[in-house]
């Protein structure tokens, strides 16, 4: 298997007034491609500072990490901003469309930082809302669709770079039962086309969806567990 992510001893502490916080304490992970993650863990566990490093919306303060064959540890704001619009597309909790642009637009956003002109990105952008259901609903604002046709935009928007990894945020937390399951269903659709996926989330059953569940507690990495032909496959810790 590939290997897509791989942190060797990665740290992250926090200077908080006087007080030195460790939030991080030595994280080893290794993320295969075309895996299907979620990563859990208690407020105060360390996943959100974990996902944001992943996310290369923030770096290590001490340990290695290896995108794609790349060190992003230790690299530039700048650099990290290309890494972050080429390699990850981000789905979080709010959506975070933009309320004037329609679906199209608000998908085709990344390929603007891309520089692609606006012909093809438009064509991108209707391409990538078919496959997630929405091409009657291109041209319609987000106040004028659902919560769960809004997450949907944001998933789109997500896979229009043909990015190495889908990072979601608690996708479904601000969604109902049913279109949560949904949503899900395009996550396992999205996995199963080959794409790398990770999934933050405190629910249980939004982390069944998953192939292997990563549990962090106070910064470390309490279990690893795989589901493989229904065995339960345990990593070394």
């Amino acid at each position: 298997m590939q290997t897509i992510i791989q942190l060797k001893q990665v740290t992250k502490s926090y200077v908080m007034g006087s007080e030195f916080l460790k939030v991080l304490k030595g994280i080893d992970l290794e993320i295969f491609k075309n895996e299907y993650v979620a990563l859990m863990g208690p407020s105060g566990s360390g996943k959100s500072t974990l996902m944001n490093i992943l996310g290369c919306l923030d770096t290590p303060t001490s340990g290695q990490y290896i995108l794609n064959g790349n060190d992003v540890s230790k690299m530039s704001e700048d650099a990290l901003a290309e890494v972050r619009n080429k390699e990850i597309g981000f789905v979080f909790q709010q959506f975070n469309l933009l309320p004037r642009l329609t679906a199209v637009e608000n998908v085709a956003l990344p390929l603007v930082y891309a520089g692609i002109g606006k012909k093809k990105r438009t064509e991108m952008a209707l391409d990538v809302l078919e496959k997630v259901g929405l091409a009657d609903r291109a041209h319609h604002k987000p106040n004028e669709m659902s919560g769960g046709q809004g997450q949907r935009v944001a998933i789109a928007r997500a896979l229009v770079n043909n990015p190495s990894i889908i990072l979601a945020d608690e996708p479904t937390g601000n969604l109902d039962t049913k279109t949560s399951a949904e949503i899900m269903n395009i996550f396992s659709k999205i996995q199963a086309g080959g794409n790398t996926v990770i999934l933050v989330t405190h629910e249980e059953d939004i982390a069944k969806h998953a192939k292997r569940i990563i549990r962090l507690r106070d910064g470390v990495i309490e279990s690893d567990r795989k589901e493989r032909t229904g065995v339960t496959v345990f990593y070394e810790e």
